[in-house]
């Protein structure tokens, strides 16, 4: 996990938890897991693809980053595998295709699912650069249970998962 140091200065980031998914030299991805889009639930979604999902109204649909805001994904327990399935972590994955969407309205899909609406990207080298300049705190996995966690306990939850007590952390850096 990603999560945003307090501070960071840029809206789209305040207090994020991103999943990273993609990390390589030519730069990076990952989706945001603690942003709820108001008013918009998964089931509503799914419906725009003539997927009947009616059992999924309880399911918040997250603003994955400010990236092509109107494309889904959903990050995924490896339990299932479609097209175009990647690896993220051994315990999960993210696909971008109809067939999840589809596997998950009819009850057959992964027993653990988040559905976000765009990503987050930064070019080669980038994020790297925003970590040295002290933006960002980089957790060692995404948690197993975080679909059960409140999207807005998330990012507290991640830094616990780390050892770390976010109400310790401040929005200013000290000199030595």
């Amino acid at each position: 996990m990603l999560l945003a140091l307090p501070g960071m200065g840029d809206p789209n980031f305040d207090h994020s938890a991103i999943a990273m998914c993609v990390h390589d030299e030519n730069g990076a991805m990952g989706v945001d897991v603690g942003r709820v889009i108001e008013g918009l639930s998964m089931a509503e979604l799914v419906a725009n693809f003539g997927v009947d999902a009616a059992h999924l109204t309880h399911v918040p649909v997250l603003r994955g980053g400010p990236v092509e805001p109107q494309r889904g994904f959903v990050l995924h327990s490896r339990d299932w595998g479609g097209q175009d399935s990647i690896e993220v972590t051994p315990e999960w994955a993210l696909s971008g295709s109809l067939d999840i969407l589809k596997a998950i309205g009819a009850g057959m899909g992964p027993d653990r699912f988040l559905m976000v609406l765009g990503y987050s990207g930064w070019g080669a080298g980038q994020l790297e650069h925003e970590m040295r300049m002290h933006g960002w705190f980089l957790g060692e996995h995404i948690p197993e249970d975080l679909p059960a966690i409140q999207p807005a306990r998330r990012w507290d939850a991640c830094f616990s998962a780390c050892g770390v007590d976010s109400r310790l952390l401040c929005s200013g850096m000290g000199e030595a």
